[in-house]
């Protein structure tokens, strides 16, 4: 699904990576691990469109639809918007009464599925942390991606709702085949969740055995 061959990126003089060699295939659930400033959020722009490469391949089949979930944000507690009318956003004006038909039977469904059909119309600014986070998931679901980009998503959320937030990523990688690519910082998420481990380090990338990964890989400097 996604291939980079030799790949590399420079802001300028300033390398960021070079010589990055991996392939993610249909239905990995892979972490992008490593130090602040390695490249990490670099590349998943690269991968998404959103930033030109520098140097080598990148094979992205953009067919396949990429759905993001950014870090934790804090919204306003007087946020306009409830729930459901956050989710919509993401979805496209139509005139077609047909296809505004689909829209709410996919909102419905995408509700459902991230467990906020009974809070859809709490105010978004009066949601908890987690049910923000789920809002962000729906709204990156609402396309029906092949790739879920996390990109420290889970970060500073307590553990118990980190849990649920990647206990369902987890249940739509199984059932849905939804290839995951999770940014984290977070060791026991990334021993627990994940199959492969893409590791930062020395401006290069290697993939490492999840049961390889140590805490030493997480370090926040770098």
């Amino acid at each position: 699904m996604i291939q980079a061959k030799n790949l590399a990126k420079r802001f300028g003089n300033q390398l960021v990576f070079q010589n990055v060699n991996f392939t993610i295939n249909d239905g990995d659930f892979l972490s992008l691990i490593g130090p602040n400033g390695s490249g990490k959020t670099t590349l998943v722009k690269i991968i998404m469109g959103l930033e030109k490469k520098s140097g080598g391949e990148l094979l992205v089949d953009y067919k396949q639809v990429i759905g993001y979930v950014p870090q934790f944000r804090n919204i306003d507690i007087d946020y306009p918007l409830n729930i459901e009318q956050f989710v919509r956003l993401n979805l496209k004006f139509t005139l077609s009464r047909k296809k505004r038909r689909q829209d709410n039977e996919l909102i419905k469904t995408i509700l459902e599925k991230t467990g906020l059909s009974k809070l859809k119309d709490r105010p978004l600014g009066l949601a908890s942390g987690g049910e923000k986070q789920k809002a962000y998931l729906a709204q990156a679901l609402l396309n029906e991606p092949k790739v879920l980009i996390l990109d420290e998503s889970t970060a500073s959320l307590d553990v118990e709702v980190k849990m649920q937030l990647m206990d369902l990523v987890k249940e739509l990688n199984e059932k849905e085949n939804l290839t995951v690519i999770f940014i984290t910082h977070d060791y026991d998420l990334t021993k627990k969740y994940t199959h492969r481990a893409l590791f930062f380090k020395d401006q290069t990338l290697k993939e490492v055995d999840v049961s390889d990964v140590s805490e030493d890989m997480f370090d926040m400097g770098g």
